[in-house]
């Protein structure tokens, strides 16, 4: 089982050392650690210094793309090397590299595919009280959308399986730790959570600039992920709210002009009212109609990459492989497990290095 720690680097070059003395050479059940950074743009010493510490694999970006993109070129290139398991931590040793053997226990032991550090929130003493607060409303949000129970959805300290990692198709620009948990939800993976330390704090967050900022974008990620994911629910929930609104108009005007009678007619505005916010509810549910059939493309779309990917990085699709596994005849056994098919293409690590 080969596992590859992926770190997203963004000039990182005094924190880099650390943070790779600290990670694992080996971890029970695991037979290969390899390490990927992915430096998205910095112009310092980041990929010198990596390569300097023992780093395997630099992933180079010319200019800056963002968290979301970086994340997801590690994804790609750590199963293009063939990576089973993969885990993601952050560049400024925020995460203790002595927690990963726990944080893929659970792939290891085949009990999870998609393992989220908890951080233990309350317990950090760097956060401030709004901040913790701040945390626990928006992981029960994340928890609501994604039907999980991971309690620290914006820990970027994850493991991640190569099947969880086929499926995983970051659209965010901002950051991926709250999307991926959502599809990792809907794609009905099991997710799990174990406990993990963090040292202490070398530098501000360099993802958003104020926690109005962070709220913002995080909530609009959330709702746009949902929306992606259940739009029919989501549009139903906008048109109830509306339809709701000029109902109440509506019994507003009756009751007036049921009770004051000529004198009722001086709140036809209510009434009119009410008829724009039926119309619009009617629309918004049509809307989630038609958003439900693109959605269910977008799947079809989804299946489809999902099966080029296994072409590309396994050779095989998993389909063709669970129907060779299973009718593989005793002298197929002696065969080493570690030889590529007829067919398969293997990419050298070289290319991934610029």
């Amino acid at each position: 089982m080969k596992l590859i720690i992926q770190i997203p680097c963004l000039n990182e070059e005094k924190t880099l050392p650390e943070t790779i003395a600290d990670l694992p050479r080996h971890i029970d059940g695991v037979d290969t650690i390899e390490y990927l950074i992915i430096d998205d743009g910095s112009v310092d010493r980041t990929s010198e210094i990596a390569r300097e510490v023992g780093v395997h694999h630099v992933v180079r970006f010319p200019q800056n793309r963002g968290l979301a993109r970086a994340f997801m070129a590690g994804i790609d290139a750590c199963l293009r090397l063939g990576a089973d398991i993969i885990v993601n931590t952050d560049a400024d040793n925020q995460y203790s590299g002595a927690d990963i053997p726990a944080l893929v226990r659970p792939i290891v032991e085949h009990r999870a595919d998609f393992v989220v550090g908890d951080r233990q929130i309350e317990a950090v003493d760097e956060f401030s009280e709004t901040k913790k607060r701040l945390q626990r409303f928006g992981s029960w949000v994340v928890r609501l959308a994604s039907n999980t129970r991971v309690p620290d959805t914006t820990s970027g300290f994850r493991a991640i399986s190569r099947e969880a990692a086929l499926r995983m198709f970051v659209t965010s620009e901002f950051t991926y730790t709250l999307e991926t948990i959502i599809q990792a939800g809907h794609a009905n993976l099991a997710v799990d959570a174990v406990p993990i330390r963090t040292n202490p704090k070398t530098r501000d967050s360099r993802l958003f600039k104020s926690i109005p900022q962070y709220i913002r974008r995080s909530m609009a990620t959330i709702v746009r992920i949902y929306t992606m994911y259940k739009p029919l629910k989501a549009f139903i929930y906008l048109a109830s709210l509306l339809f709701l609104g000029g109902l109440v108009l509506g019994v507003r005007f009756l009751y007036f002009h049921l009770t004051s009678g000529p004198q009722g007619a001086g709140h036809i505005q209510s009434l009119i009212l009410a008829a724009v916010l039926t119309i619009v509810a009617f629309i918004v549910l049509l809307s989630g109609l038609i958003a439900d059939l693109v959605a269910a493309n977008r799947k079809l779309l989804q299946d489809a990459i999902i099966r080029l990917r296994r072409l590309e990085y396994d050779g095989v699709p998993q389909r063709d492989r669970d129907a060779t596994a299973s009718s593989a005849t005793t002298a197929a056994a002696g065969t080493s497990a570690n030889a590529p098919a007829a067919d398969e293409r293997v990419e050298p690590p070289s290319k991934l290095t610029t």
